[in-house]
């Protein structure tokens, strides 16, 4: 751990950054919801003057998936050592800041209590605000991390390991949602289906790979809700996977994750520029750890071309847990909503119109 007590409360890099201290809150985010122990500084609500994350990949690959109580016994081993590289990276102690941001939900409910209990003795420690976030809301910040905002409404499809959403933003803090996942979200899809096919964990990357050197016209599979709606269904797709496989065991495994790659991007894509031409998008954003699935993000981004549509499409930094996020909602939240209560609790089914 590097000890940060002994540090100048005033740099000259923190002068700077605060000399318009009132529009320009210094907000210190933590984000524990699920396998990445992370911890940002960022001011002003978009510029990033660090972003740590300390992933558990290895931990939880031996299992084939997270297992809640090994991530919350990570984060508690891992969260000081985070936080403190954190503020020495932006060059600040805790006088420095004007809150601490933290992840409420949704989430582990064990990774949750770690983070959040760890803000609150730092609030109380550093005699700041505490502002609980929206695990979901702060991926909507993500797009206002890199270079100008892109121009409003958006929709954002946010896509993840346990969530798939797309959603309208209007303006920042301003959002509804337009579709949801009615069983397994893609990356849990992504997951289960690399499971099966004898894959690494985390499954999503391990399909992206190895869907490179496969044909994705391969493996006839289906398109769930396919033109229907603006919701989502993956659950089907991976059974179809399975009988595919069951029928015809020859099959290339590279050609099979190249095929259900394309099935879920597919529907993806689909429903997306059906949603922006819906709710007359200007912009269309990606979020979430799926994310970073690059036949996702060219497929997206070849789609808003067509279309003259801006397409924002976060570095996969971003796009995956990170405290950035975190800090950069809780500092709009802040000076938009004000404060938490030093006694706010976590919330492992916290929905996107949640606090």
């Amino acid at each position: 751990m590097v000890d940060v007590s002994t540090r100048a409360t005033e740099s000259e890099r923190v002068q700077d950054v605060r000399a318009g201290k009132g529009d320009s809150p210094l907000v210190l985010g933590i984000e524990t919801s699920c396998d990445e122990t992370a911890a940002a500084v960022v001011a002003g609500e978009r510029r990033v003057l660090s972003s740590v994350v300390s992933s558990q990949v290895d931990l939880h690959a031996v299992y084939g998936g997270v297992v809640p109580e090994v991530a919350g016994r990570a984060h508690l081993e891992r969260i000081f050592p985070v936080v403190s590289e954190a503020m020495v990276r932006a060059d600040v102690v805790g006088p420095d800041l004007d809150a601490v941001a933290v992840t409420v939900g949704p989430g582990l409910v064990g990774a949750l209590l770690v983070g959040v209990s760890v803000a609150k003795g730092l609030a109380l420690a550093w005699d700041l605000p505490i502002v609980g976030v929206n695990h979901l809301e702060a991926h909507l910040f993500a797009p206002l991390l890199e270079g100008a905002a892109p121009p409003f409404p958006w929709v954002v499809l946010l896509v993840s390991g346990g969530h798939t959403l797309l959603v309208e933003s209007r303006g920042v803090g301003d959002h509804r949602v337009l579709g949801a996942t009615l069983d397994d979200a893609a990356g849990e899809a992504f997951d289960k289906v690399a499971r099966f096919l004898g894959l690494g964990y985390p499954g999503g990357p391990e399909i992206d790979r190895l869907s490179e050197s496969g044909d994705a016209t391969a493996v006839a599979l289906p398109r769930a809700m396919w033109g229907v709606g603006l919701d989502f269904s993956f659950s089907g797709l991976k059974t179809a996977v399975v009988h595919r496989l069951r029928e015809d065991p020859s099959l290339s495994t590279a050609d099979v994750a190249a095929s259900f790659q394309e099935a879920v991007v597919d529907v993806l894509v689909d429903k997306t520029m059906r949603a922006a031409e819906m709710v007359g998008a200007r912009s269309v954003c990606l979020a979430g750890g799926v994310g970073a699935n690059r036949r996702l993000r060219a497929r997206l981004s070849e789609a808003c071309a067509r279309v003259g549509l801006e397409c924002r499409l976060p570095t996969p930094h971003y796009c995956t847990d990170n405290a950035a996020m975190v800090a950069a909602a809780g500092a709009w939240i802040l000076s938009h909503r004000g404060p938490s209560r030093l006694d706010l609790a976590v919330d492992p089914s916290l929905a996107l119109d949640g606090p």
